[in-house]
């Protein structure tokens, strides 16, 4: 293969002269070659620790680097600091553009297509691959393909989905980590892509962060512990210092730095901690990570006490890159550049003077290059940097195997979809999942039940992947999945099913909870949605504060005298003490990924109920005592969890609770919801509903009210569950909007997000349907989206406009007041279940305006 591989690179070698040079974007000219200097040591801490080199170098690897730098233009250096995504290039554009690496991104996939098969996802890898080497240089250089397999290559459909590390670091077994990393690259490898951006080795500090689930614990020793092992997994043993072999890929310790710790547990926020903190929490993963041979780390767009980290000289070069001796590339988050003070996302030489190696530009890589390359060419990115950059991306490539790997519809592994969520990489998800179970409370040693029995299995997550694979899952927020979407994965309800059945027992499905047969146990499994980043965000632990449905649930069966297991799926610790109270038996599952067997395997015991799996899981998040107590950490003072670091029952145990206060704290705090308009069959405060016209206007919700002329009528109307939606009714010219105090919606923009509405067409569209967004009723924009309302009359659908939409009509996304109102001056008759922001996920709309 090696062989082959460079013949390939040589066949497309074509001398600077040769007649398809006025394809490239400037002239072909090798760059003079020049002795690196050494940038000035930064003094940093000395509680960074000092690591000697993890042998990335080496005297035949530099040997390489510097004979093919010799023969590279200043453009193509240049180039290979630089990122694209997929929905922003073409592989065409690599025939002229020289950049080193390309990424799909949390909603970026074959064709727009979240759902592409297995092999369009090679083709597409291959087709990238090819045309960038098709670009004539004397110097080819074969293109990084990156993609966020955080927990499984969770971007293909049939891949395994292992929990969430959240999950993993209860189940504390870090030789079951290395087990998942080497999963992951292999089944990556089947699709031909060579680098993932993983581990996340932030240390979360408060559960209102939206990416906790990312983090292991919120003990630095957690964290240390296993982000070595996730890096051997996915490289190899040795991978950095040998090479990565084929099967396995290249790794990125991520966010670098602080991301786990900011003020108020603020997504892209600010850590204000003292650097010797800083390096002993939420540096503690680094270190293992590159003696372990790590390739790449990832800048966080987070801030250290007021400074953004992508332009931190003092961390990335000081402690990084000279204290902790890595000598991988550093590559910025998403745009992640454009937060530094005097930068935009396609102007940033502060970012690469600071150590930054190659910035993750995604829909910004043109501008970064001619930016990039006009700074180096004026010198205010010094030609030395620019080399140091280069000399650590094909470090990183010689070592990550790139050299030799071929194409990657070439490369031995590629398609082998016979692997792709193989019996042998299931048995490693379904065991990590047994491993992580915490069981919080088990009164009278109601689990294990037996075998035999009759179960009911109720609840929203019961038979929902998607929920229970939770965020990064096909798609960035991990929304809008059905289970036909994991081919090769499993339910918590059909886990339950199939062990029962065997047994001679029942197990049958009702969401609702609803029963003719009265079943001897009810299994109710219920918990977050899905969500990403800072759609997770929250301002307190309350679960769905001011939402009982769940609890409703739980209390109906208990008075119907049915004993209730609540399976509780989360990415953190939440405050739940009513629900706790309400259930016989309360297990914290996490997010466990696509093998919901393995919860089985743990609750259902043999035919006389004695266990066939204990439980193992330990807490590595503190359990709160109220929803607003904050930051709770292990070993900090005024420590007072509910269920301290370390909790978590076995089946020996005595399992009864107590009742628990149901004071979750936070009653009389206002709601602070963003992003969540209308859902579950009512306005989530503090948002209200006011229908309006020419008489001025009606505020309501649940009741039928009218506008004051009555030119627009709401009433309730059922949308999968009684009253759940809501009618609106139009005669003549009036508005349905939704108001409240304007809130910031620029990091839902910046994030791609769309404002979405789940609608049913009750009769014919007779004229224009404005959809409007703004700070208040005078500065709305109106969107007329008539002509895009596809769903048939009677038929529910999903309507997204992009937020860019509007801020390119000039709306502030940092002032929303209306995050949206329908109005028309023509007869309309429309109901609707769901208002909120939703992921893009290929769907999103920007109608004509």
């Amino acid at each position: 293969m090696a062989g082959i591989a460079l013949a390939m690179i040589a066949a497309v070698a074509v001398d600077a002269s040769g007649a398809s040079a006025k394809a490239r974007p400037a002239a072909h000219k090798p760059a003079k070659a020049k002795t690196a200097k050494a940038p000035a040591v930064i003094a940093v801490d000395a509680a960074w620790p000092k690591l000697e080199a993890a042998g990335l170098v080496d005297p035949a690897t530099e040997a390489k680097i510097t004979d093919i730098m010799s023969k590279m233009t200043l453009e193509e250096k240049v180039g290979q600091t630089v990122q694209a995504d997929i929905n922003f290039i073409k592989p065409e554009d690599l025939k002229t553009y020289p950049l080193g690496s390309i990424l799909a991104g949390g909603n970026s996939s074959p064709g727009g297509n979240e759902r592409a098969t297995p092999d369009q996802w090679l083709q597409l890898a291959d087709d990238y691959w090819r045309a960038a080497l098709e670009r004539p240089t004397k110097a080819p250089i074969p293109l990084l393909f990156g993609i966020d397999a955080v927990h499984g290559h969770s971007n293909l459909v049939g891949a395994v989905i292992f929990p969430h590390n959240v999950g993993l670091g209860a189940a504390h077994d870090p030789e079951l980590i290395k087990k998942i990393g080497e999963v992951t690259a292999d089944e990556m490898s089947l699709a031909g892509v060579d680098w993932t951006f993983a581990p996340t080795v932030a240390v979360s500090r408060d559960k209102r962060w939206g990416r906790s689930y990312e983090s292991y614990s919120e003990n630095p020793a957690d964290v240390a512990a296993y982000s070595g092992m996730m890096v051997e997994g996915l490289q190899g043993v040795d991978g950095g210092k040998d090479g990565v072999k084929p099967g396995h890929i290249m790794s990125s310790a991520k966010h670098f730095l602080g991301d786990g710790g900011t003020k108020d547990g603020k997504d892209q926020g600010d850590a204000q901690v003292t650097e010797a903190d800083l390096a002993r929490i939420h540096g503690a993963g680094y270190p293992p990570a590159i003696k372990a041979g790590v390739l790449s780390v990832m800048a966080s767009f987070s801030s250290w006490n007021g400074q953004k980290m992508a332009g931190n000289s003092r961390l990335i070069t000081g402690a990084l890159k000279q204290r902790m001796h890595f000598d991988g590339f550093v590559i910025t988050d998403w745009n992640a550049q454009g937060q530094v003070p005097g930068c935009k996302n396609d102007d940033c030489p502060a970012a690469m003077n600071a150590g930054i190696d190659m910035f993750m530009a995604p829909d910004s890589w043109k501008g970064m290059y001619a930016n990039t390359l006009a700074e180096v060419k004026a010198g205010k990115i010094p030609m030395s940097r620019l080399d140091d950059a280069v000399r650590r991306i094909l470090r990183a490539k010689l070592k990550g195997g790139l050299f030799t790997l071929g194409a990657p519809k070439d490369r031995a592994l590629a398609g082998k979809w016979q692997n792709l969520g193989s019996a042998e990489h299931r048995a490693v998800a379904r065991a990590a999942v047994r491993e992580s179970l915490v069981l919080i409370k088990n009164q009278s040693h109601l689990l294990p039940l037996k075998a035999g029995a009759k179960i009911l299995v109720a609840g929203d997550g019961a038979d929902n992947i998607g929920k229970q694979a939770g965020g990064w899952t096909i798609t960035w927020q991990g929304t809008g999945n059905a289970n036909s979407d994991f081919p090769n994965g499993q339910s918590i309800y059909g886990g339950i099913k199939d062990a029962v059945t065997q047994a001679g027992g029942t197990a049958i499905l009702a969401t609702d909870g609803s029963f003719t047969d009265k079943p001897d146990v009810a299994i109710v499994v219920i918990g977050e949605d899905p969500y990403a980043e800072f759609q997770g965000d929250r301002t307190n632990l309350a679960y769905k504060q001011g939402d009982t449905t769940d609890l409703d649930l739980i209390v109906k069966l208990k008075r119907q005298g049915v004993k209730v297991v609540t399976v509780f799926l989360s990415g953190r610790p939440l405050w739940t003490n009513p629900i706790i109270n309400a259930s016989d038996a309360f297990v914290e599952a996490w997010l466990p990924g696509t093998e919901g067997g393995g919860i089985a395997d743990v609750l259902i015991g043999d035919a006389n109920g004695q266990p066939r799996n204990d439980f193992k899981g330990k807490l590595t998040f503190s359990w709160p005592k109220k929803a607003n107590q904050g930051p709770l950490n292990v070993g900090t003072p005024g420590y007072d969890p509910l269920f301290a670091y370390g909790y978590g029952l076995t089946y020996k145990d005595d399992g009864d609770l107590n009742q628990l206060s149901e004071d979750s704290g936070v009653a009389d705090e206002p709601v602070a919801n963003v992003d969540t308009y209308f859902t579950a069959g009512r306005i989530k405060a503090p948002w209200a509903l006011n229908l309006i016209d020419a008489g001025g206007k009606t505020a309501g919700d649940h009741d039928t009210f009218s506008s004051p002329k009555g030119n627009v009528t709401q009433s309730a109307v059922d949308a999968g569950k009684q009253e759940a939606g809501r009618s609106l009714v139009f005669k003549a010219a009036g508005e349905a909007a939704v108001t409240g105090d304007a809130v910031d919606l620029s990091r839902q923009q910046s994030g791609k997000m769309t404002i979405g509405i789940t609608y049913r067409l009750d009769a014919p569209v007779t004229g224009p349907v404005l959809l409007g967004m703004g700070k208040d009723a005078a500065s709305e924009h109106r969107i007329d989206v008539s002509g895009i309302l596809k769903a048939p009359v009677g038929q529910w659908g999903t309507l997204k406009v992009t937020l860019d939409c509007f801020a390119s009509a000039g709306v502030d996304m940092k002032a929303i007041g209306v995050p949206l109102s329908i109005s028309t001056d023509k007869p309309l008759s429309i109901s609707y279940s769901t208002i909120k922001i939703m992921s893009d996920e290929g769907d999103g709309t920007c109608p004509a305006h």
